[in-house]
């Protein structure tokens, strides 16, 4: 079915502000950062001021129709928001103490490689040449990129690096396990119910760490913390599901190739990072070899 002109142009400008919003995450962290608020506070605001609208979305949806939702489903719900928003969270939270948000950007945009290589790990599914080419750029891009890093700043660089590996890790195994399950509850549903699992994971996790002193911050962190909820949170991801439902998950795809360019430019203007020529052709390699294994995903 063919869509109108104007429906494709809602669609393209939803994938573009959905894509260049959660890339503005990372800024606003690094942000924060200079205020002296530790990662697991800062990540608490994120997900309690997002909270009560994942709340109202779930009071105000209907499961999906047809569709038996039984214990287990619920207990897989459960394990699937503490690996992809949880801990694919605090690792990336962790990880930007240690590097830049454009770096940060681009080694979190390797996750679409390993959900092949996990599909293949463990599904069994077909890895072809051409995929297996795609994955092989990727990792080169990213290590040209990290290893001019190494040359700028060595501080800490390793640690962040493979903190940002691990959220990259995290979330790639949430979207391989949960395929199955989101047409159960629903996206937005699944999503809600994910989310709710996060904040409740990290109110734990602060309450066995820390002793709950969340009023004595600048006014800034707060800011941040509420920004990041809403505009690189809530409303994102609202966006890049109107464009999916409009463009079709092949033409997104392409879109999200924007997340590293559009993290490295406001990183620039906003913290004064600055990136290596060797950098930007390492950020191209990665981009080509995610678009490669993206379409090829998509047409298989």
């Amino acid at each position: 079915m063919l869509k109108r002109p104007s429906e494709i142009g809602v669609g393209v400008l939803l994938a573009i502000l959905g894509v260049v919003l959660f890339s503005a995450k990372a800024v606003m962290v690094k942000l924060a950062y200079t205020y002296q608020v530790d990662h697991l506070t800062l990540l608490l605001f994120r997900m309690v001021f997002a909270l009560p609208f994942y709340l109202v979305i779930v009071m105000v949806t209907k499961p999906e129709p047809g569709q038996k939702l039984r214990p287990k489903d619920y207990l897989w719900l459960f394990l699937f928001g503490f690996l992809g928003y949880y801990l694919a969270s605090l690792f990336d939270f962790m990880g930007l103490k240690y590097i830049k948000a454009g770096l940060e950007r681009i080694i979190l945009f390797i996750y679409p490689t390993i959900v092949v290589l996990l599909s293949w790990l463990f599904f069994k599914k077909r890895l072809t040449s051409n995929q297996f080419m795609a994955i092989l750029i990727t990792y080169l891009g990213v290590l040209i990129t990290f290893w001019d890093e190494i040359g700028v700043s060595t501080e800490g660089v390793y640690w962040g690096g493979f903190l940002i590996f691990l959220s990259a890790f995290t979330y790639a195994a949430y979207l391989v396990g949960s395929g199955w399950l989101i047409p159960k509850f629903g996206v937005l549903r699944f999503t809600s119910y994910a989310m709710i699992v996060s904040t409740l994971c990290i109110l734990i996790h602060y309450s066995l760490v820390l002793d709950f002193d969340l009023f004595d911050y600048p006014k800034e962190v707060y800011y941040l913390g509420s920004a990041m909820a809403l505009f690189s949170t809530l409303l994102p991801s609202f966006m890049v599901s109107g464009a999916i439902k409009r463009l079709g998950a092949s033409t997104f795809s392409i879109f999200g190739s924007l997340g590293p360019v559009s993290t490295i430019i406001l990183a620039f203007f906003f913290l004064n990072e600055r990136i290596t020529y060797v950098q930007i052709f390492g950020m191209y390699i990665v981009i080509a070899g995610v678009t490669l294994v993206s379409r090829k995903k998509t047409t298989t």
